[in-house]
């Protein structure tokens, strides 16, 4: 009788529940949206019950479409975006909504806070960024203290899910200390952390931390009614999303880089090393009991989809009416077309940028006759070089580059963006099977969980299949290490620049 691991991967953008067999091959996923409620400019938060409600159906409706029964699913793990606010009242209720990593509200605490990273950097190693717990807590303090003082547990996304499994109250290692939770050198929670912050009244709401292949807890009658799940299967830690996608395409080590490239631009790799402020690089704990070194900004994929509603509606429709999607099209056209093909340059800062706080996305070059299709991969590429941008801080970190770069990510459906990742990175790119690779890295998790692989390289040996590699093409590689060339310096022209554009927007709110 086959064995499976179902995993609960809830993310910024869309939710999914996903199932694996032991050998890591994916035999069914449902996903749906995530319902992101945005009331208030720059105020992205979720309403939980909804949530809970909508992971239940979807893991039952994940049970029977892969026709399978549901006692055959020994372990259960969970995975979820990182940053971010979930909070139950001290009776472990709900009583709020949860905040996204995508949230912004507290903008402008974030960079007062920033400018004395310098008091607690030596023990977080974490720059300040506006959604993480402690800056949103603050911000909470502040603005919203009856919300504030009805807290009585502090949680991650992945965390929050687990508890609805199990009803046990936990936070992940990876999770919490990527979160700015955490002195990563003790591997605990530090009471100078809270100070720092303000929020003192915190320490004491944080619960217990835990090991992502740790037993957490086990399905609850309740939760096996909502879910199909058999009650007592076992759920186990689990990981925030970076990690598991890292884990799940072999990064196990420096001699590969992680990039993901979807709603974020994330690229990491462990090391033994720590990172300075000077760096501007993140560490958080790994499961491999390294630190993971991240480079990241908000400049990825998510800016594709936003500038094909705004240039391609009239595409978008018809490609429905024929049965297709926009991006089949588009595979196309990319194939069609190389790096010589457009002399626009875009700068994908539509949800924020890696530059400048104020930066926002532009197109450059465009004249009379640029065309649509010009700026449409322009705006690949301009992904792709905010990739590119963090990749070679990694390369600078690490002091020569990886053997290989594994890709996971909604791009990684289009095998003309991952050979243009090749040939801007000039580093090969090499991309695993599957299309939930955080899911699998889940799987991952419960197959250690359940004692099924003596350990991590084992089971990453046994479960991670390499698919596709794409290699630098030296023509191409030249003609974008100018075009990068030219990126750069245009981004460097423009810093302190980017305020003036801000000024003058917020005058024109006014009236």
């Amino acid at each position: 009788m086959k064995k499976y691991f179902l995993t609960i991967d809830n993310g910024g953008t869309n939710t999914k529940s996903v199932i694996f067999d032991i050998e890591g091959n994916q035999i069914n996923s449902v996903s749906f949206p995530t319902m992101r409620i945005e009331d208030k400019s720059g105020y992205h938060e979720i309403d939980l019950h909804v949530l809970w409600k909508a992971i239940a159906q979807s893991i039952k409706e994940v049970i029977k479409q892969s026709n399978i029964n549901r006692a055959d699913i020994i372990g259960v793990s969970c995975v979820g975006h990182g940053k971010g606010l979930y909070m139950l009242d001290r009776g472990k209720n709900i009583f709020t909504h949860g905040i996204l990593s995508t949230d912004s509200r507290a903008s402008s605490m974030t960079v007062e806070f920033e400018n004395k990273i310098n008091d607690i950097f030596s023990i977080t190693h974490q720059h300040v960024m506006e959604s993480q717990a402690p800056i949103l807590l603050s911000w909470l303090k502040k603005n919203n203290p009856n919300i504030y003082s009805n807290i009585g547990f502090v949680l991650s996304a992945k965390d929050f899910v687990r508890f609805k499994l199990t009803d046990s109250l936990n936070q992940e290692y990876g999770d919490a200390s990527s979160n700015n939770l955490l002195n990563i050198e003790s591997c605990d929670y530090d009471s100078r952390i809270f100070d720092f912050f303000n929020i003192k009244e915190m320490t004491d709401k944080m619960p217990d931390l835990l090991q992502f292949d740790a037993l957490a807890g086990r399905i609850t009658a309740e939760s096996s009614v909502m879910t199909g799940l058999s009650e007592g299967t076992p759920v186990f830690g689990g990981m925030f999303d970076i990690d598991a996608c890292a884990i799940a395409t072999g990064v196990i080590n420096e001699d590969f880089f992680s990039v993901i490239a979807g709603t974020w631009n994330i690229n990491t790799f462990p090391s033994n090393e720590f990172v300075n402020r000077n760096q501007k690089l993140m560490s958080s704990i790994y499961p491999t009991g390294s630190n993971l070194i991240e480079a990241s900004s908000p400049t990825s994929a998510g800016n594709l989809s936003i500038m094909l509603k705004m240039l391609m509606n009239n595409e978008i429709d018809n490609a429905k009416e024929d049965g297709r999607n926009i991006y089949e099209i588009l595979e196309e056209f990319l194939i069609h077309t190389d790096a010589t093909f457009s002399k626009v340059l875009f700068f994908p800062f539509l949800y924020g940028s890696n530059t400048d706080k104020d930066a926002e996305g532009t197109f450059l070059g465009i004249q009379s006759n640029t065309t649509k299709s010009e700026m449409i991969r322009a705006v690949y590429e301009g992904i792709t070089f905010a990739h590119k941008q963090h990749v070679d801080q990694l390369v600078d970190f690490l002091g020569h580059k990886p053997k290989a770069i594994r890709i996971s990510g909604g791009a990684t459906n289009s095998n003309s963006w991952m050979a243009m990742f090749a040939n801007v990175l000039n580093i090969p790119v090499q991309v695993v099977s599957g299309t939930e690779i955080g899911g699998l890295g889940g799987a991952i998790v419960s197959a250690l969980g359940c004692g099924i692989y003596k350990d991590l390289n084992e089971a990453v040996n046994c479960m991670v299949h390499l698919e596709k590699e794409f290699v630098p093409s030296d023509d191409q590689v030249l003609i974008y290490e100018k075009k990068y060339e030219t990126f750069l310096a245009f981004i460097n022209s423009m810093q302190n620049t980017w305020s003036y554009l801000k000024t003058m927007q917020k005058e024109m709110e006014k009236k």
